[in-house]
């Protein structure tokens, strides 16, 4: 049975759901990307299957946040340029408001019990979040055995070996052309819509060509023109009027840099953004790179704000004759704006162009090749967090290739297990709604705290 498309959102509605999207996108790409399937392919019927994974693919070639240039491209295809923009910018307002706040009381009065208990029962849930992404995603795109092969060559690269995210996409890419070239269909797209039950889904936007879809070399010049002037104009502005060596200079500088070399998202970076951090600039004690990063995962947003916590600590520490909290905030707001500008421009510049090419057989199996290696992405992005939510320790393994880390089992956390095993129950069981799952989880933490169990 083929149901009718929905009625085409206007702006006002559309703009209530990239809210709604941006309240709710706790967890990481993964979760955020699960969240934004189940609410833009499921519920409203606004992408089709086919629409979504190809925007998702473009975005996973970027550097930057997949997860809000996805949000993007999205409401690019919904509501043009100005659709693009609201629905980024909203993407990104309530976890830097959140980090803002959390970065202030860290530097205040460090990590309380209250905070603390909240972040605990927000990890099984952000965990189970993950979880519940992988296996519908794994459902969706894994329907070959080359799609598993090339899943599970991903996870392994990633998280034995360390191989650099980059150089999976792009061996992901050459697989899925040089089976395409073999006659294989493996990785065809797969139809738009299609779900389970014998049903299919017509969406609002779906096989049909987009009528603002057209490249249009005068309004790719005025994108790239606009969009570098806003970028790096303030960047030259500041390093001009307050000299190189300030610290506001530094951070625009710096986060720009990162910017555009942050392919595979926050953790791709982590480590070079710590060792600078720590060595190079002496913006951050050892250790104080994880308090960050627990910030981001346990608020919404992009993980990548992890990089907000930092520069903030950077100008509160280096703030001269300001107010730290003040200075914090300026250099938090410097590194939000040269750390997203340029996801908006190299979405909006590019999307049209991708959109054109929805139709190259070839580019499509790459892609696809690319969706299954993300599903690699998103399994290893789960381990690595579920090691570090259950367990307390981990050791690190290296040698013969291998460059990875084990969790060690006695430092196993019974009550961290207790609530993501209730977690899953309620995610995939019950099927609570994202909403539920983080409160229940958060109210658990708490009690579990006043209990003396964490």
């Amino acid at each position: 049975m083929t149901q009718t498309a929905p009625a085409h959102p206007s702006l006002a509605e559309a703009a209530r759901v990239w809210a709604r999207i941006a309240l709710l996108s706790f967890g990481g790409p993964a979760g955020q990307i699960a969240l934004m399937h189940r609410i833009l392919v499921e519920e409203k019927r606004w992408l089709s299957e086919q629409r979504f994974l190809h925007a998702l693919n473009f975005c996973m070639l970027l550097p930057g946040p997949e997860a809000q240039q996805l949000s993007i491209y999205a409401g690019w295809m919904l509501h043009r340029t100005v659709g693009g923009l609201i629905a980024g910018v909203l993407f990104i307002l309530p976890g830097a408001a959140a980090i803002l706040t959390l970065s202030m009381l860290y530097m205040l009065y460090g990590q309380t019990g209250p905070i603390e208990a909240l972040f605990f029962g927000l990890k099984a849930a952000v965990l189970a979040i993950l979880i519940q992404a992988l296996i519908r995603i794994s459902r969706r795109v894994l329907r070959a055995r080359a799609a598993l092969g090339v899943a599970a060559a991903a996870f392994l690269a990633l998280s034995l070996f360390n191989i650099p995210f980059p150089v999976v996409i792009l061996a992901a890419a050459l697989a899925g052309f040089a089976l395409d070239r073999a006659g294989s269909t493996a990785f065809d797209p797969p139809g738009h819509g299609s779900i389970g039950g014998g049903r299919e889904l017509t969406a609002v936007i779906g096989t049909q060509a987009l009528a603002h879809g057209a490249p249009d070399l005068r309004r790719l010049m005025v994108t790239i023109g606009s969009g570098l002037t806003l970028w790096l104009a303030p960047v030259g502005a500041l390093v001009l009027i307050l000299g190189p060596e300030a610290v506001f200079s530094t951070v625009a500088v710096f986060f720009s840099q990162m910017a555009i070399l942050s392919f595979g998202g926050a953790y791709a970076v982590l480590a070079w953004v710590a060792q600078a951090g720590v060595e190079t600039y002496g913006w951050l004690a050892p250790g104080e790179m994880l308090d960050g990063l627990a910030l981001a995962e346990t608020t919404p947003g992009p993980l990548i704000l992890v990089l907000q916590f930092v520069a903030f600590l950077a100008g509160a520490r280096e703030a001269g004759g300001l107010d730290p909290l003040l200075a914090g905030a300026a250099a938090s707001g410097i590194a939000l704006w040269v750390l997203f500008t340029p996801s908006f421009l190299m979405v909006l510049a590019g999307a049209p162009y991708m959109e054109r090419l929805r139709s190259v057989r070839w580019l499509g199996t790459a892609l696809g090749a690319i969706t299954a290696a993300v599903t690699g992405v998103i399994a290893s992005l789960a381990l690595w967090f579920a090691q570090h939510a259950l367990f307390n320790e981990q050791v690190e393994i290296a040698g013969y290739g291998v460059d990875t880390t084990l969790p060690v089992l006695a430092s196993a956390d019974p009550a961290a297990i207790a609530l993501t095993l209730a977690a899953l129950a309620a995610t995939l069981a019950l099927r609570a709604g994202v909403a539920v799952l983080l409160g229940g989880c958060a109210v658990a933490g708490l009690v579990f705290a006043a209990l003396g169990w964490t």
